[in-house]
Protein backbone atom coordinates (compact mmCIF):
# COMPACT_ATOMS: atom_id res chain seq x y z
CA UNK A 1 0.00 0.00 0.00
CA UNK A 2 1.19 3.49 -0.80
CA UNK A 3 1.79 5.82 2.10
CA UNK A 4 -0.09 9.06 2.58
CA UNK A 5 0.99 11.81 0.25
CA UNK A 6 3.11 14.50 1.86
CA UNK A 7 3.30 18.23 1.19
CA UNK A 8 6.12 20.22 2.76
CA UNK A 9 4.61 23.69 3.09
CA UNK A 10 6.96 26.64 3.27
CA UNK A 11 5.48 29.78 4.84
CA UNK A 12 7.38 33.05 4.40
CA UNK A 13 7.07 36.51 5.90
CA UNK A 14 4.16 38.25 4.25
CA UNK A 15 0.74 39.36 5.47
CA UNK A 16 -0.83 36.52 3.47
CA UNK A 17 0.91 34.01 5.77
CA UNK A 18 -2.35 33.58 7.66
CA UNK A 19 -3.89 31.96 4.58
CA UNK A 20 -1.54 29.02 5.06
CA UNK A 21 -3.88 28.01 7.88
CA UNK A 22 -6.79 27.54 5.48
CA UNK A 23 -4.57 25.70 3.02
CA UNK A 24 -3.42 23.24 5.69
CA UNK A 25 -7.02 22.58 6.63
CA UNK A 26 -7.99 21.91 3.03
CA UNK A 27 -5.05 19.59 2.36
CA UNK A 28 -5.42 17.55 5.54
CA UNK A 29 -9.12 17.13 4.79
CA UNK A 30 -8.07 15.49 1.53
CA UNK A 31 -5.83 13.00 3.31
CA UNK A 32 -2.55 14.83 2.65
CA UNK A 33 0.05 15.01 5.40
CA UNK A 34 1.40 18.55 5.75
CA UNK A 35 4.83 19.38 7.18
CA UNK A 36 5.12 23.16 7.64
CA UNK A 37 8.44 25.01 7.45
CA UNK A 38 8.37 28.63 8.61
CA UNK A 39 10.96 31.32 8.00
CA UNK A 40 11.95 33.62 10.85
CA UNK A 41 9.98 36.48 9.29
CA UNK A 42 6.88 34.29 8.86
CA UNK A 43 6.76 33.93 12.64
CA UNK A 44 6.24 37.67 12.91
CA UNK A 45 2.83 37.21 11.25
CA UNK A 46 1.58 33.87 12.64
CA UNK A 47 2.91 31.51 15.29
CA UNK A 48 4.26 27.99 14.77
CA UNK A 49 1.73 26.81 17.37
CA UNK A 50 -1.12 27.80 15.07
CA UNK A 51 0.17 25.65 12.21
CA UNK A 52 1.18 22.84 14.57
CA UNK A 53 -2.36 22.67 15.91
CA UNK A 54 -3.82 22.50 12.41
CA UNK A 55 -1.51 19.78 11.06
CA UNK A 56 -0.89 17.91 14.36
CA UNK A 57 2.90 17.83 13.99
CA UNK A 58 5.85 20.06 14.94
CA UNK A 59 6.64 23.01 12.71
CA UNK A 60 10.22 23.24 11.43
CA UNK A 61 11.72 26.71 11.86
CA UNK A 62 15.48 26.49 12.46
CA UNK A 63 18.23 24.89 10.41
CA UNK A 64 20.37 24.42 13.51
CA UNK A 65 17.72 23.53 16.11
CA UNK A 66 18.76 20.85 18.60
CA UNK A 67 15.10 19.99 19.06
CA UNK A 68 14.53 19.13 15.41
CA UNK A 69 12.51 15.93 14.87
CA UNK A 70 14.97 14.67 12.23
CA UNK A 71 18.72 14.19 12.48
CA UNK A 72 19.42 16.25 9.35
CA UNK A 73 16.14 18.04 9.10
CA UNK A 74 16.31 19.72 5.70
CA UNK A 75 17.39 16.45 4.04
CA UNK A 76 14.66 14.47 5.81
CA UNK A 77 12.03 17.00 4.81
CA UNK A 78 13.32 17.12 1.25
CA UNK A 79 13.10 13.35 0.90
CA UNK A 80 9.70 13.17 2.60
CA UNK A 81 8.04 15.65 0.24
CA UNK A 82 5.82 14.56 -2.63
CA UNK A 83 5.35 18.27 -3.30
CA UNK A 84 7.11 21.28 -1.80
CA UNK A 85 4.88 24.36 -1.84
CA UNK A 86 5.74 27.88 -0.68
CA UNK A 87 2.62 29.84 0.28
CA UNK A 88 2.95 32.78 0.38
CA UNK A 89 6.18 33.29 -1.55
CA UNK A 90 7.74 36.70 -0.97
CA UNK A 91 10.06 38.52 -3.36
CA UNK A 92 12.91 37.57 -1.04
CA UNK A 93 12.35 33.81 -1.22
CA UNK A 94 11.74 33.93 -4.98
CA UNK A 95 15.04 35.75 -5.46
CA UNK A 96 16.92 33.28 -3.28
CA UNK A 97 15.50 30.28 -5.13
CA UNK A 98 16.30 31.79 -8.52
CA UNK A 99 19.91 32.44 -7.49
CA UNK A 100 20.39 29.14 -5.67
CA UNK A 101 20.93 30.73 -2.27
CA UNK A 102 20.46 28.25 0.59
CA UNK A 103 20.92 30.05 3.90
CA UNK A 104 18.02 28.85 6.05
CA UNK A 105 15.91 25.74 6.61
CA UNK A 106 13.40 26.43 3.85
CA UNK A 107 15.89 27.29 1.11
CA UNK A 108 18.16 24.34 1.96
CA UNK A 109 15.14 22.03 1.88
CA UNK A 110 14.16 23.32 -1.56
CA UNK A 111 17.73 22.87 -2.75
CA UNK A 112 17.80 19.26 -1.53
CA UNK A 113 14.39 18.07 -2.72
CA UNK A 114 13.63 16.17 -5.89
CA UNK A 115 9.90 16.78 -5.49
CA UNK A 116 7.92 19.22 -7.65
CA UNK A 117 8.12 22.78 -6.29
CA UNK A 118 5.23 25.25 -6.30
CA UNK A 119 5.35 28.92 -5.34
CA UNK A 120 2.42 31.26 -4.81
CA UNK A 121 3.74 34.85 -4.97
CA UNK A 122 2.21 37.56 -2.77
CA UNK A 123 3.59 41.08 -2.49
CA UNK A 124 3.10 44.74 -3.33
CA UNK A 125 2.11 45.37 -6.95
CA UNK A 126 5.21 47.43 -7.75
CA UNK A 127 7.46 44.71 -6.36
CA UNK A 128 5.64 42.05 -8.38
CA UNK A 129 5.87 43.99 -11.64
CA UNK A 130 9.55 44.81 -11.18
CA UNK A 131 11.93 43.57 -13.85
CA UNK A 132 14.07 41.59 -11.42
CA UNK A 133 11.11 39.81 -9.83
CA UNK A 134 9.69 38.84 -13.21
CA UNK A 135 13.12 37.59 -14.33
CA UNK A 136 13.39 35.49 -11.18
CA UNK A 137 9.95 33.95 -11.75
CA UNK A 138 10.90 33.21 -15.37
CA UNK A 139 14.00 31.43 -14.09
CA UNK A 140 11.93 29.31 -11.69
CA UNK A 141 9.42 28.41 -14.39
CA UNK A 142 12.24 27.41 -16.73
CA UNK A 143 13.48 25.01 -14.05
CA UNK A 144 10.07 23.37 -13.83
CA UNK A 145 8.65 25.24 -10.84
CA UNK A 146 4.88 25.75 -10.81
CA UNK A 147 3.84 29.36 -10.18
CA UNK A 148 0.26 30.01 -9.01
CA UNK A 149 -1.03 33.58 -9.14
CA UNK A 150 -0.91 36.23 -7.97
CA UNK A 151 -4.29 37.88 -8.42
CA UNK A 152 -5.25 41.50 -8.93
CA UNK A 153 -7.17 43.31 -6.22
CA UNK A 154 -6.82 45.38 -3.10
CA UNK A 155 -3.45 44.81 -1.44
CA UNK A 156 -2.46 45.04 2.21
CA UNK A 157 -0.71 48.37 1.54
CA UNK A 158 -4.04 49.83 0.47
CA UNK A 159 -3.22 49.96 -3.24
CA UNK A 160 -5.04 48.20 -6.05
CA UNK A 161 -3.02 46.00 -8.36
CA UNK A 162 -1.59 42.60 -9.15
CA UNK A 163 0.19 40.92 -6.25
CA UNK A 164 -2.48 39.48 -3.99
CA UNK A 165 -2.12 35.80 -3.08
CA UNK A 166 -4.05 33.51 -5.40
CA UNK A 167 -7.31 32.05 -4.16
CA UNK A 168 -6.55 29.28 -1.65
CA UNK A 169 -8.81 26.90 -3.55
CA UNK A 170 -6.80 27.47 -6.72
CA UNK A 171 -3.55 26.86 -4.83
CA UNK A 172 -4.99 23.69 -3.34
CA UNK A 173 -6.05 22.45 -6.78
CA UNK A 174 -2.59 23.13 -8.22
CA UNK A 175 -0.94 21.27 -5.35
CA UNK A 176 -3.28 18.30 -5.76
CA UNK A 177 -2.51 18.16 -9.47
CA UNK A 178 1.14 17.75 -8.50
CA UNK A 179 0.39 15.32 -5.68
CA UNK A 180 -1.70 13.11 -7.96
CA UNK A 181 -0.31 13.56 -11.46
CA UNK A 182 -2.36 10.66 -12.80
CA UNK A 183 -5.13 11.87 -15.06
CA UNK A 184 -6.14 8.44 -16.29
CA UNK A 185 -9.86 9.18 -15.86
CA UNK A 186 -9.83 12.09 -18.30
CA UNK A 187 -12.88 11.84 -20.56
CA UNK A 188 -14.69 9.35 -18.29
CA UNK A 189 -17.89 9.94 -16.36
CA UNK A 190 -18.19 8.36 -12.92
CA UNK A 191 -21.43 7.96 -10.97
CA UNK A 192 -21.01 7.50 -7.20
CA UNK A 193 -23.76 6.88 -4.66
CA UNK A 194 -22.96 7.62 -1.03
CA UNK A 195 -24.43 7.80 2.44
CA UNK A 196 -27.55 6.38 4.07
CA UNK A 197 -31.21 6.84 3.25
CA UNK A 198 -34.13 7.75 5.47
CA UNK A 199 -37.38 5.80 5.37
CA UNK A 200 -40.08 7.86 7.06
CA UNK A 201 -42.66 6.49 9.49
CA UNK A 202 -44.30 9.89 9.94
CA UNK A 203 -43.25 13.54 9.49
CA UNK A 204 -40.77 13.39 12.40
CA UNK A 205 -39.52 9.79 12.59
CA UNK A 206 -37.54 7.69 10.16
CA UNK A 207 -35.48 4.50 9.92
CA UNK A 208 -31.85 4.89 8.85
CA UNK A 209 -28.37 3.39 9.39
CA UNK A 210 -24.87 4.39 10.51
CA UNK A 211 -23.42 5.19 7.09
CA UNK A 212 -21.52 8.51 7.17
CA UNK A 213 -20.93 8.77 3.41
CA UNK A 214 -17.16 9.12 3.89
CA UNK A 215 -16.26 6.21 1.61
CA UNK A 216 -18.45 7.42 -1.24
CA UNK A 217 -17.21 10.97 -0.88
CA UNK A 218 -13.61 9.72 -0.94
CA UNK A 219 -14.37 7.87 -4.17
CA UNK A 220 -15.82 11.01 -5.72
CA UNK A 221 -12.77 13.02 -4.64
CA UNK A 222 -10.32 10.44 -5.98
CA UNK A 223 -12.12 10.28 -9.34
CA UNK A 224 -12.03 14.07 -9.62
CA UNK A 225 -8.31 14.09 -8.83
CA UNK A 226 -7.77 11.67 -11.70
CA UNK A 227 -9.71 13.77 -14.19
CA UNK A 228 -13.19 12.25 -14.22
CA UNK A 229 -16.49 14.05 -14.48
CA UNK A 230 -18.29 12.98 -11.31
CA UNK A 231 -21.95 12.82 -10.36
CA UNK A 232 -22.37 12.18 -6.63
CA UNK A 233 -25.80 10.96 -5.53
CA UNK A 234 -25.77 11.51 -1.80
CA UNK A 235 -28.05 10.59 1.02
CA UNK A 236 -28.19 12.87 4.09
CA UNK A 237 -24.67 13.24 5.51
CA UNK A 238 -22.78 15.76 7.65
CA UNK A 239 -19.71 16.20 5.41
CA UNK A 240 -18.98 18.56 2.54
CA UNK A 241 -18.77 17.16 -0.99
CA UNK A 242 -15.53 17.50 -2.96
CA UNK A 243 -15.21 20.58 -5.13
CA UNK A 244 -16.05 19.86 -8.75
CA UNK A 245 -18.59 17.09 -8.26
CA UNK A 246 -22.17 17.42 -9.47
CA UNK A 247 -24.09 16.62 -6.29
CA UNK A 248 -27.62 15.22 -6.31
CA UNK A 249 -29.08 15.11 -2.81
CA UNK A 250 -31.71 12.53 -1.92
CA UNK A 251 -33.32 11.18 1.23
CA UNK A 252 -35.17 7.94 0.57
CA UNK A 253 -34.05 4.78 -1.19
CA UNK A 254 -36.68 5.42 -3.85
CA UNK A 255 -35.22 8.87 -4.51
CA UNK A 256 -31.72 7.40 -4.66
CA UNK A 257 -32.88 4.80 -7.19
CA UNK A 258 -34.49 7.46 -9.37
CA UNK A 259 -31.40 9.69 -9.25
CA UNK A 260 -29.02 6.82 -9.99
CA UNK A 261 -31.14 5.63 -12.90
CA UNK A 262 -31.41 9.13 -14.38
CA UNK A 263 -27.60 9.53 -14.46
CA UNK A 264 -26.65 5.93 -15.23
CA UNK A 265 -26.88 6.11 -19.01
CA UNK A 266 -24.35 8.96 -19.16
CA UNK A 267 -21.70 7.28 -17.00
CA UNK A 268 -18.85 4.95 -17.87
CA UNK A 269 -18.30 3.63 -14.34
CA UNK A 270 -20.87 3.47 -11.54
CA UNK A 271 -19.79 2.87 -7.96
CA UNK A 272 -22.55 1.96 -5.52
CA UNK A 273 -20.99 2.97 -2.20
CA UNK A 274 -24.23 4.10 -0.56
CA UNK A 275 -26.09 2.16 2.12
CA UNK A 276 -29.74 2.52 1.09
CA UNK A 277 -32.34 0.91 3.32
CA UNK A 278 -33.34 -2.59 2.29
CA UNK A 279 -36.86 -2.04 3.64
CA UNK A 280 -39.31 0.84 3.98
CA UNK A 281 -42.49 1.16 6.04
CA UNK A 282 -45.49 -0.16 4.16
CA UNK A 283 -47.34 3.03 4.96
CA UNK A 284 -46.29 6.51 6.05
CA UNK A 285 -48.48 8.50 8.35
CA UNK A 286 -49.19 12.11 7.41
CA UNK A 287 -49.38 12.95 11.09
CA UNK A 288 -47.08 12.22 14.00
CA UNK A 289 -47.80 8.78 15.44
CA UNK A 290 -48.94 9.17 19.04
CA UNK A 291 -48.09 6.72 21.78
CA UNK A 292 -50.97 5.11 23.66
CA UNK A 293 -51.25 6.59 27.14
CA UNK A 294 -48.57 7.75 29.56
CA UNK A 295 -46.50 4.59 29.44
CA UNK A 296 -47.02 3.95 25.80
CA UNK A 297 -47.37 0.45 24.48
CA UNK A 298 -46.16 -1.91 21.82
CA UNK A 299 -46.40 -0.83 18.23
CA UNK A 300 -46.25 -3.07 15.19
CA UNK A 301 -44.77 -1.80 11.95
CA UNK A 302 -44.94 -3.54 8.60
CA UNK A 303 -42.03 -3.13 6.19
CA UNK A 304 -41.81 -3.90 2.50
CA UNK A 305 -38.60 -4.40 0.47
CA UNK A 306 -37.10 -1.51 -1.46
CA UNK A 307 -35.88 -2.02 -5.01
CA UNK A 308 -32.26 -3.18 -4.96
CA UNK A 309 -30.47 -0.31 -6.69
CA UNK A 310 -27.28 -2.22 -7.51
CA UNK A 311 -29.22 -5.14 -8.98
CA UNK A 312 -31.40 -2.77 -11.02
CA UNK A 313 -28.31 -1.09 -12.46
CA UNK A 314 -26.69 -4.49 -13.03
CA UNK A 315 -29.52 -5.52 -15.34
CA UNK A 316 -28.92 -2.47 -17.55
CA UNK A 317 -25.18 -1.96 -17.37
CA UNK A 318 -24.14 -3.06 -20.87
CA UNK A 319 -20.47 -2.08 -21.26
CA UNK A 320 -20.53 0.12 -18.18
CA UNK A 321 -18.51 -0.95 -15.16
CA UNK A 322 -20.57 -1.49 -12.01
CA UNK A 323 -18.89 -1.61 -8.61
CA UNK A 324 -20.71 -2.49 -5.41
CA UNK A 325 -19.94 -2.52 -1.70
CA UNK A 326 -20.69 -5.18 0.88
CA UNK A 327 -20.70 -4.31 4.58
CA UNK A 328 -20.57 -7.64 6.40
CA UNK A 329 -20.20 -8.97 9.94
CA UNK A 330 -19.31 -12.58 9.10
CA UNK A 331 -18.23 -14.81 6.17
CA UNK A 332 -16.99 -11.69 4.41
CA UNK A 333 -15.76 -13.03 1.09
CA UNK A 334 -18.47 -15.68 0.78
CA UNK A 335 -21.31 -13.18 1.13
CA UNK A 336 -19.56 -10.61 -1.03
CA UNK A 337 -19.07 -13.05 -3.90
CA UNK A 338 -22.73 -14.03 -3.68
CA UNK A 339 -23.72 -10.37 -4.05
CA UNK A 340 -21.27 -9.94 -6.92
CA UNK A 341 -23.04 -12.69 -8.86
CA UNK A 342 -26.62 -11.93 -7.86
CA UNK A 343 -26.47 -8.22 -8.62
CA UNK A 344 -24.51 -8.42 -11.87
CA UNK A 345 -21.53 -6.48 -10.49
CA UNK A 346 -18.10 -6.34 -12.11
CA UNK A 347 -16.35 -5.75 -8.80
CA UNK A 348 -17.29 -5.66 -5.14
CA UNK A 349 -15.56 -4.06 -2.17
CA UNK A 350 -16.19 -5.94 1.06
CA UNK A 351 -15.44 -4.86 4.58
CA UNK A 352 -16.05 -6.23 8.05
CA UNK A 353 -17.88 -3.44 9.84
CA UNK A 354 -17.18 -5.00 13.24
CA UNK A 355 -13.46 -4.39 12.83
CA UNK A 356 -12.14 -1.44 14.83
CA UNK A 357 -11.22 1.51 12.62
CA UNK A 358 -13.09 0.16 9.59
CA UNK A 359 -16.61 0.53 8.30
CA UNK A 360 -18.97 3.26 9.38
CA UNK A 361 -18.14 6.71 10.78
CA UNK A 362 -14.35 6.45 10.40
CA UNK A 363 -11.78 8.00 8.06
CA UNK A 364 -10.07 4.62 7.63
CA UNK A 365 -11.12 1.28 6.21
CA UNK A 366 -9.84 -2.24 5.64
CA UNK A 367 -11.33 -3.94 2.60
CA UNK A 368 -11.17 -6.93 0.30
CA UNK A 369 -11.69 -6.13 -3.39
CA UNK A 370 -13.17 -9.03 -5.37
CA UNK A 371 -13.87 -9.61 -9.06
CA UNK A 372 -15.23 -12.57 -11.01
CA UNK A 373 -11.70 -13.50 -11.97
CA UNK A 374 -8.39 -12.62 -10.44
CA UNK A 375 -7.05 -12.79 -6.93
CA UNK A 376 -8.64 -10.79 -4.11
CA UNK A 377 -6.91 -7.55 -3.15
CA UNK A 378 -6.78 -7.18 0.63
CA UNK A 379 -5.75 -3.96 2.33
CA UNK A 380 -4.66 -3.28 5.83
CA UNK A 381 -6.18 -0.41 7.76
CA UNK A 382 -5.65 2.59 5.48
CA UNK A 383 -7.39 5.87 4.70
CA UNK A 384 -10.61 5.73 2.74
CA UNK A 385 -9.00 7.89 0.08
CA UNK A 386 -6.34 5.23 -0.44
CA UNK A 387 -9.06 2.59 -0.69
CA UNK A 388 -10.82 4.81 -3.22
CA UNK A 389 -7.77 4.96 -5.49
CA UNK A 390 -7.41 1.16 -5.36
CA UNK A 391 -11.07 0.78 -6.32
CA UNK A 392 -10.60 3.21 -9.20
CA UNK A 393 -7.50 1.30 -10.34
CA UNK A 394 -9.53 -1.91 -10.56
CA UNK A 395 -12.55 -0.28 -12.18
CA UNK A 396 -10.40 1.35 -14.86
CA UNK A 397 -8.75 -1.98 -15.70
CA UNK A 398 -12.17 -3.57 -16.18
CA UNK A 399 -13.40 -0.61 -18.24
CA UNK A 400 -10.45 -0.87 -20.62
CA UNK A 401 -11.01 -4.59 -21.11
CA UNK A 402 -14.67 -4.00 -21.89
CA UNK A 403 -13.75 -1.50 -24.59
CA UNK A 404 -11.44 -3.91 -26.41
Amino acid sequence: MAAHKTVVLGVTGGIAAYKACELIGRLTKRGVEVYPVMTQNAMRFITPLTLQTLCARPVAVDLFSHDAPFSVEHISLARRADVLAIVPATADIIGKLALGIADDLLTTTVMATRAPVLVAPAMNGAMYSSTVLQANLATLRARGCTVVGPEAGRLACGEEGEGRLADVGDIEAAIMDLVYPRRDYEGLAVLVTAGPTREYLDPVRYITNRSSGRMGYALAQAALERGARVVLVSGPVAIDPPDGAEVVRVETAKEMLEAAMSHFDACDIAIKAAAPADYAPKSRSDRKLKKAGVGGGEITLTFVPNTDIAAELGRRKGKRVLVGFAAETQDLEKHALEKLEQKGLDMIVANDVTREGAGFETDTNAVTILTKSGSPVRTGLVSKLEVAHLVLDGALTIHRKKQE
